[in-house]
């Protein structure tokens, strides 16, 4: 199989102003290794704002994409640009869909989605520059609205009080149109990736190393400042030691809130655990980290899937969504469900491939050595890298409220 590896060029080979970034890499090199230990032919294309990119892979006849491009010169909002180019092409790819990836850089959107599927989601709201600040308790966390790798989320993005708020929300608005307040729900942090439609071992985020004068959150600076206080303080951990009762709600929660925005391929859900033992949404991650250091390849290893394996599961489920239906044969079945052509939308639906990820349910589930029927087959489900994003100071009645 020939194999096209996608990544952000410009910040994984540098410029003339910023200097390359190894960790990107050194995913790429290591995509490349289990690629071609699989068997199949691997070639690098890096995604440059030229364009140029484009037409290799229009030229390439590749059967597949594997995507690892999360932003365009380091913009995560260009990242679902990438994916539709993908599709335009009809070049099956890894992760999830451009309309997936878009949706899940807007938590205003998801939030609303998640709260309306039942969801649990700490009750938010979302203020543009000259808004009203809106009532969501205290403590509360700000955000950037459309920012992911916690971009803009610090120490001082935790709030007590009327007088914080306010002036954290105008020194956002300096940067951002759009920011989210959400109440702070103080607990543990834990993450529940998806392969496919299986669920992987939930892992945590230890605090325990925190200085006591911190918020317990995963802040900017916990992941991308190496050997910072914050990073030491937030050590990512699988499996989580959690009460089977908890994890089996954890599992659900995530599948539903990954059905909910159309995840497909690979994702990770982020969750808090307030006081009570309750679990709270905070993130829905489409195409979260692929290193073969980073969350979803540890969280697979735990369950007996090495790195290489986790290459293969994943080119798998992007196949196995069946390609795409010829514009012809789509407009014709289009015209027949439209009421144009009679009893041919009965006769024509059955050349529709699978809905994605149907073909290699059990395939993923044998592998992850996970086949618990519950977790894989119900509701289908969701850099930039490294673990979660981040919010956290209990108190009870955070009820799930659109803002």
């Amino acid at each position: 199989m020939k194999v096209a590896v996608i990544f952000d060029g410009v910040c994984a080979l540098g410029s003339a102003t910023t200097p390359p970034d190894q960790a990107i890499l050194e995913t790429v090199e290591a995509v490349e290794r289990a690629l071609e230990a699989l068997g199949h032919s691997a070639e690098r294309i890096p995604v440059n704002p030229d364009g140029r990119w484009f037409e290799r892979v229009r030229r390439g006849k590749y059967d597949l994409a594997f995507n690892l491009c999360e932003s365009i010169e380091g913009v995560a909002a260009l990242e679902p640009a990438v994916i539709a180019a993908l599709e335009m092409l009809r070049v099956p790819h890894t992760g999830s869909s451009s309309w997936t990836a878009a949706l899940c850089l807007r938590k205003p959107l998801v939030n609303a989605i998640l709260d309306r599927a039942g969801v649990p989601v700490p009750r938010w709201a979302a203020v543009r520059r000259g808004g009203a600040l809106p009532t969501v308790g205290f403590p509360a966390i700000c955000k950037p609205a459309a920012e992911d790798a916690s971009i803009g989320v610090e120490q001082r993005s935790v709030v007590r009080s009327v007088k914080a708020l306010t002036a954290r929300v105008e020194a956002m608005h300096t940067r951002w149109d759009e920011i989210v307040v959400q109440r702070f729900v103080d607990g543990r942090e834990v993450n529940v990736g998806i392969v496919g439609n299986t669920v992987l071992p939930v892992a945590e985020i230890d605090f325990g190393a925190m200085p006591s004068n911190l918020w317990r959150i995963v802040s900017y600076r916990s992941k991308w400042e190496e050997g910072s206080d914050e990073d030491l303080g937030a050590a990512p951990t699988c499996p989580a030691n959690l009460p089977s009762e908890l994890i089996a709600q954890l599992e659900a929660h995530a599948l539903a809130a990954w059905r909910a925005v159309g995840g497909s391929g690979y994702g990770r859900v982020d969750f808090r655990i307030d006081a009570a033992g309750r679990p709270w949404v905070l993130e829905v991650n489409a195409n979260p980290d692929f290193a073969p250091t980073a969350g979803l390849a540890r969280m697979a290893r735990v369950a007996g899937v090495d790195y290489t394996m986790l290459v293969q599961l994943v080119c798998e489920t992007a196949l196995s969504r069946g390609g795409y239906v010829p514009v012809s044969q789509g407009w014709e079945l289009t015209e027949a469900l439209s009421g144009m052509r009679g009893s041919e939308a009965s006769d024509s639906s059955a050349a529709l491939p699978l809905a994605a990820g149907a073909e290699n349910e059990g395939t993923v589930a044998a592998a992850l050595s996970l086949a618990k029927p519950e977790a894989t087959r119900p509701p289908r489900r969701a850099r930039v890298p490294r673990a979660s994003s981040s919010s956290s100071a209990a108190t009870p009645n955070i009820a799930s409220q659109r803002g």
